[in-house]
């Protein structure tokens, strides 16, 4: 959600500028005013806890981030040769949007899609082990680092194999975010 909302704002912001433009990113700033995790207890703390309320509230807060990447690579590629030829040849803004600053914009989208997704994952287990997360029965490894506090001294394996699980996934994510990027980015490429 973070990353379609980010997308679709961003293209805008940058592409149309303006007006526009200086909303968009004046509310981007206002939400990254915030720490992150404060402003995601506030939006859980107003709609309720449960799943997928923090899986709400931290996609909306992830929408910042991919507004500002998108709206830089859209500013950079609408000055394109190949975007100025479509303006000149009479193409509407929907038709240059689509066929050219969209496809150009996909690939530092994915990229930070990929490696957004290890913070995003520890910001749902951080609201989890506040309480604010998943509710029992339902499993998640913040609640279950929340529960097993209590036992740590007695068996730490509890508390240790949660934590472990997170850790493995966060690094998994962020190195495979990392070699996506440097497959996907044309400037690290070996000539």
């Amino acid at each position: 959600m973070a990353s379609s909302v980010g997308l679709a704002l961003g293209t805008a912001s940058g592409f149309f500028g303006g007006w526009l433009d200086a909303v968009v990113m004046r509310i981007m700033d206002v939400m990254l005013s915030f720490p992150y995790i404060l402003l995601a207890i506030v939006i859980v703390a107003i709609i309720g806890p449960g799943l997928f309320n923090t899986l709400l509230a931290v996609a909306v807060l992830g929408i910042p981030f991919y507004v500002r990447v998108v709206r830089a690579a859209v500013l950079s590629i609408k000055e394109q040769e190949y975007v100025m030829a479509a303006r000149l040849a009479g193409c509407s803004s929907g038709r240059i949007i689509t066929r050219a600053i969209v496809p150009n914009v996909l690939s530092p989208v994915i990229t930070a899609f990929s490696l957004d997704v290890g913070w995003l994952i520890l910001e749902a287990s951080s609201l989890s082990f506040l309480g604010l997360g998943a509710q029992p029965p339902t499993a998640e490894w913040g609640a279950m680092l929340a529960s097993s506090r209590q036992y740590f001294i007695l068996a730490p394996h509890v508390a240790l194999l949660p934590g472990a699980c997170i850790f493995i996934l966060v690094l998994g994510c962020n190195l495979f975010g990392d070699g996506l990027r440097d497959a996907l980015d044309p400037r690290l490429r070996v000539r």
